[in-house]
């Protein structure tokens, strides 16, 4: 299991090499405060960073909103119970 997991990494490594060396070109970003001259390949792995982290923080609080919300039912003892199966 473990040959294949780092055999998946290598390809992915790979295919991101080979990625950004085939979109060297620079891409300008305009953020109002600031302006951003990127590579194509920077610029792709940075949204996907950000994507993965705006993406994880999103069921995170999902999650704990959640858990929350049984913890204080169950504190203050009007959890409903499960129906009866007829």
């Amino acid at each position: 299991m473990r040959l294949l997991a780092i055999s998946a990494l290598l390809i992915f490594i790979a295919a991101g090499v080979v990625l950004g060396a085939l979109n060297a070109g620079l891409v300008s970003y305009d953020l109002a405060f600031v302006q951003l001259r990127l590579p194509k390949g920077a610029a792709l792995l940075g949204s996907l960073a950000i994507g993965w982290l705006l993406g994880g923080l999103t069921a995170w609080a999902g999650v704990s909103s959640r858990q929350r919300r049984l913890r204080r039912q169950q504190r203050r003892g009007d959890h409903k119970k499960p129906p009866a199966n007829p």
